[in-house]
């Protein structure tokens, strides 16, 4: 990296990055209090450089919220819902299959399902569901379930261990976790944000076990809200110090607390400048983990954009029809196309490459040309 673009205070940690060093967690504390958000996207490309080259993969997928009828009540969750309230939904089985059996006609190769923790549904309910889904078509990836669902499915609806739930759900044709519930690792946060949730050690253990098991997820975390930096850097730490034993983590895909519909509405939103440092000290900091994911859904598809400059090489995939974030009140789409998802990686000058659930290159589409050979429209601007 060019000298003259790091700061002589953080010329030491650069060093640490050029010489493919892991920083301390001091190191981190110390670039979430930079205000020099050049040098810390450029120390992040390094690392993204190192592990992915000029690619910024997509995936397409089709979000699944079976249902949003909860028996918590976090306090920072709009999504959630008793069976009374208004605005309490619950899919049937058929409905489920039925819209993936749509999106499968448009090319999705991964189904991202998860919901509240439903009071009712019985374990065939969940074992049907995964059945018919795999049953349409044995390619699909199914990744599912949060790991407070797989607490609460162990606990109150199987009646059994985590590790025997796992491998039941995985029979009928769970392919990996999802990485929410995570929030902030930090029990005095937790207990503001999300009081009568997992711990952190609950929902790292949930993960080690499905790691164990040869299985892979990816993880979270839900900022910008009550947390210090300490909270952040303390949080990277407990998933770095995991990935370190199982290397089960495909990705780590970091979300901006949305405030608009909930009691914590007084929380101001996080900035821009926040969401790309952000990005980029984790992406510096979790050297044990090879892909940063820009969740559009929470920022904006124009900032993802820019995020590719910030240590971030996917990002996410085409989603169609989210509800959590939007239901908490972002104004973002429910969807993209997969040709505007190509589109701003090019503009950034990047490579798009459609990936699967675990970060693996698919075979390259025929517009799936390198951002240097693109064509590029008369007057268009690029965009970084």
């Amino acid at each position: 990296m060019k000298p003259s673009l790091i700061p002589p205070t953080l010329r030491p940690i650069a060093d640490k990055i050029e010489r493919n060093e892991r920083i301390t967690d001091q190191d981190a504390l110390q670039l979430y209090r930079s205000r020099d958000l050049n040098a810390l996207g450029t120390m992040a490309s390094v690392v993204r450089e190192r592990k992915n080259g000029n690619v910024a993969t997509y995936i397409l997928n089709r979000y699944i919220n079976y249902s949003n009828i909860c028996v918590l009540s976090c306090q920072f969750c709009a999504f959630a819902a008793k069976k009374r309230d208004a605005h309490a939904f619950e899919s049937s089985i058929d409905e489920i299959v039925g819209a993936v059996q749509e999106a499968l006609v448009t090319g999705i190769t991964e189904v991202h399902m998860v919901g509240g923790l439903h009071p009712s549904l019985d374990k065939q309910w969940y074992l049907d569901l995964l059945t018919r889904l795999r049953a349409l078509d044995p390619g699909l990836q199914l990744k599912a379930f949060t790991a407070i669902e797989i607490r609460h499915l162990a606990r109150r609806i199987f009646k059994t261990s985590i590790a025997e739930t796992l491998r039941v759900l995985r029979e009928a044709g769970l392919n990996s976790l999802t990485g929410g519930g995570a929030e902030i690792f930090d029990p005095g946060v937790r207990d503001e944000l999300c009081r009568g949730k997992e711990s952190a050690a609950e929902w790292l253990e949930v993960h080690r076990i499905w790691h164990q098991m040869g299985g892979r997820s990816t993880c979270t975390m839900l900022y910008g809200h009550i947390e210090s930096d300490e909270h952040r850097v303390d949080h990277l730490r407990q998933l770095r110090e995991l990935q370190d034993k199982t290397h089960g983590f495909t990705g780590f895909i970091p979300f901006a607390f949305e405030s608009q519909t909930t009691i914590l509405a007084h929380i101001k939103p996080a900035t821009a400048f926040d969401q790309l440092r952000n990005l980029a000290v984790s992406r510096i900091y979790l050297d044990n983990i090879d892909h940063l994911t820009a969740y559009w859904v929470s920022m904006g598809l124009p900032l993802a954009q820019v995020a590719l400059a910030y240590g971030v090489d996917d990002l996410h995939g085409t989603i169609m029809r989210e509800k959590i974030f939007h239901m908490a009140g972002v104004t973002t789409p429910e969807e993209q196309t997969v040709e505007t998802l190509r589109h701003v990686i090019r503009e950034a000058g990047r490579d798009p490459v459609q990936r699967d659930s675990y970060y693996n290159h698919l075979p390259a589409a025929k517009s799936d040309l390198p951002a240097s050979a693109a064509p590029r429209a008369e007057g268009e601007l690029v965009c970084v």
